[in-house]
């Protein structure tokens, strides 16, 4: 059987790294040999050094050197992490394609569905199942507020709310170019995060979806 490749994709502050975490234990507790990756292979100098600029909110000068660059970066992903973690067994991306279409939107002002069709070129990267967290933009910024850390430009109440438009857009541009499903479900509660975890667990095992699962596209 292929192993699955699952990206969780939402706002900042939805329950990504949270339902990462929980699969990651709700695995090795069951013995899968889930593996996990992030967003980016950084594996590209001159991809590494736009990605960080619009990252930071900054624009390229050309928006296409931009979505070049997601794409090189996407592809190296693909060829040096993706592929070599998934020849061991299922993986779980913490953000992928979606987000970096639905940031390259937001900065540079332009379709999302563009940055979808451009990145979903590359078909060793394209998850077998995305999993978008619909948690309501007050309960994120909340959630982000109590964070440690410094604050990242998407984490601007601006960009969180632009994103919040922005994410199932890109869900559907997917869904319409790849064929591929996309579950958008909210990981408000404890509940959420327990129905999600279950289902996600579910379908990397190559079970069949459950009944209970809810707003899916």
């Amino acid at each position: 059987m292929t192993a699955v490749l699952m990206a969780l994709e939402g706002l900042p502050g939805a329950g990504k790294s949270t339902l990462r975490d929980r699969l990651l234990a709700d695995a090795r507790t069951g013995g899968v040999p889930l593996d996990h990756t992030g967003q980016f292979s950084w594996l590209s100098l001159a991809a590494t050094r736009t990605l960080v600029r619009v990252r930071a909110g900054h624009g390229a000068d050309d928006p296409e050197e931009a979505v070049e660059a997601a794409c090189w970066d996407l592809a190296l992903h693909a060829r040096f992490n993706l592929t070599p973690a998934l020849a061991r067994g299922p993986v779980v991306a913490d953000r992928l394609s979606l987000s970096t279409a639905c940031l390259l939107a937001l900065v540079h002002q332009r379709p999302v569905a563009e940055y979808v069709e451009r990145l979903a070129e590359q078909q060793r990267a394209r998850p077998q199942l995305t999993v978008l967290l619909t948690t309501e933009p007050g309960l994120c910024q909340a959630r982000l507020a109590g964070r440690e850390s410094a604050p990242r430009f998407t984490d601007r109440p601006e960009a969180t709310a632009r994103l919040a438009d922005l994410y199932p857009q890109a869900a559907t541009a997917w869904t319409r170019r790849t064929g591929l499903e996309v579950w958008q479900r909210p990981c408000t509660t404890k509940a959420d995060l327990d129905q999600l975890a279950a289902d996600c667990l579910a379908h990397l095992n190559g079970s069949t979806r459950p009944s209970t699962t809810r707003g899916a596209s």
